[in-house]
């Protein structure tokens, strides 16, 4: 190494050690000193002697991610050509096949999170739970550590059109199945029905029931609140008595998207706050006016639900504005940051916080959590229903067959019985029965009230504007971007 670059490497060290508030504990810390001057001793070393030449930029970002690795599997050093991939997940448009991947975190395996509705993926029979063994003849247990999730979105996204390979191994299955799956457009609404009517619209109404609305929540992107308060104005039009939001297989997504939909159902109150050990404690409030009432809710969450879910089924149990049915959830309420480097043209996604619910219990499951600790979101005491894997087949067959348009816009029949959505309509139905004063229900709006909850086109009054570009949370706070990824 030339004086020069360890002049420059030294200089850079001393602006690390000097720069922001934590100058003056640096500046004390010799072990901080030694060791950065350890880490570049190494570095000039390996410049200066290894056999051939090295490739400086792609020695330093090796060291970033393996110090990352040592943290948790939610945070990770995003280069520059994996930045424009993470905007581009954030903006909710790419080419590729439609499945959001994640590491379970115990035994560190690729998995599917949830393959999102009517993108190929869905459409070959990739199923959430999945684990994902080979992408293109590349076996997953090759990857990069510390980059395993990165590395598969990169061999999944490409050109629409073009044919990717995905060998995978259904839970509870003996042996792998590969799948050909061509790449296309992935831009999917959020907001999804029952099932399709004739006409290409979702019915969000359960057939059989006397007008008990129901809406699935994929995921939580930009427009997703837009989405939810279009469709509960619609509903309310229709004449919608009560109200199942199923958010099971939801893997979470945008902060903002998550607290602007609990904000639609709640007056006041608490919405999420979060704690970090370096930050200040954040708490983010409902506003007054615009609120979805008079009628009851449930909330469906399963075990693949998690962050945003998390987020919005926790506030709204703890409100006791919805009743949460179904099985514990995934336990992801750790807060990322996204801290630009290099000027922009790198990042840092960094573990700095945890989420916390209105109650202020934790969400976040720890690596050496236990059953019996505080996390996730647990249904309400005698609402917990369990599923087998086969149950899960089984639904996720369901689900696939009521997601297909059919000419008579009548559902299928089958025989597969959604137990934890009985157990939603049973609990409505059960309200519904009740006298207003004795079943609880935030009491009727008035008729000017639901005129001007009717009216509001883009976003409802009192509530924070929607849709300008400017509503959302800059990229450095975006702090539900999970450690899932979209391909």
């Amino acid at each position: 190494m030339s004086r020069l670059v360890r002049g420059c490497v030294w200089g850079w060290l001393a602006i690390v050690l000097w720069s922001g508030s934590a100058a003056s504990v640096v500046a004390a810390d010799d072990e901080y000193y030694e060791l950065m001057k350890l880490f570049v001793d190494t570095f000039e070393q390996i410049d200066r002697n290894y056999v051939t030449t090295v490739d400086r930029r792609q020695l330093v970002e090796a060291a970033m991610r393996g110090m990352i690795t040592k943290l948790d599997p939610y945070s990770s050093y995003i280069d520059r050509e994996e930045l424009n991939d993470f905007n581009t997940v954030v903006e909710q448009e790419f080419g590729g096949i439609g499945i959001q991947v994640t590491i379970e975190p115990k035994s560190r395996h690729l998995m599917v999170m949830t393959p999102l509705p009517g993108t190929p993926a869905y459409k070959a029979g990739i199923r959430a739970g999945d684990r994902i063994l080979e992408i293109d003849g590349k076996p997953t247990a090759e990857f990069p550590e510390g980059r395993e999730m990165d590395t598969a979105v990169k061999l999944m996204r490409g050109k629409p059109g073009e044919v990717v390979k995905v060998t995978v191994l259904h839970e509870g299955a003996a042996k792998p199945e590969t799948f050909e799956i061509v790449r296309a457009i992935i831009k999917t609404p959020t907001v999804l029905g029952d099932h399709y009517q004739s006409d290409g619209s979702w019915s969000f109404f359960l057939p059989g029931e006397d007008k008990i609305a129901y809406m699935r929540l994929t995921h939580f992107s930009r427009n997703s609140a837009d989405e939810v308060e279009q469709t509960l104005v619609q509903l309310q039009k229709d004449g919608m008595k009560g109200l199942i939001l199923d958010l099971r297989y939801n893997p979470g997504g945008l902060l903002q998207a998550a607290t602007a939909i609990a904000d639609l159902f709640i007056e006041s109150g608490t919405i999420v706050s979060t704690k970090g050990r370096n930050t200040e404690e954040q708490v983010i409030k409902a506003r007054k006016g615009g609120t979805f009432s008079g009628f009851p809710m449930v909330v469906l969450v399963n075990r693949f639900s998690a962050s945003a879910s998390e987020i919005v089924s926790a506030c709204l149990q703890d409100h006791k504005r919805a009743l949460v049915v179904g099985e514990r959830t995934w336990g992801k309420g750790s807060v990322q940051n996204v801290i630009e480097l290099e000027g922009g043209k790198s990042a840092l996604k960094l573990t700095t916080a945890s989420y916390h619910r209105p109650s202020g219990k934790n969400i976040h499951r720890f690596p050496n959590s236990k059953e019996s600790d505080e996390w996730g979101v647990t249904p309400d005491p005698g609402y917990e229903v369990k599923w087998s894997v086969e149950e899960m087949e089984k639904y996720r067959d369901y689900r696939a067959e009521r997601d297909v348009l059919r000419s008579s816009g009548e559902p299928p029949h089958s025989d597969f019985k959604d137990s934890q959505l009985a157990k939603a309509v049973e609990w409505l139905k059960r309200e519904l029965t009740k006298p207003a004063s004795d079943s609880g229900k935030p009491a009727e709006p008035s008729k000017d009230e639901n005129k001007e909850k009717t009216n509001s086109s883009s976003h409802a009054p009192g509530k924070p504007d929607r849709t300008g570009a400017g509503s959302l949370w800059p990229l450095h706070n975006i702090h539900a971007f999970l450690r899932v990824r979209l391909g």
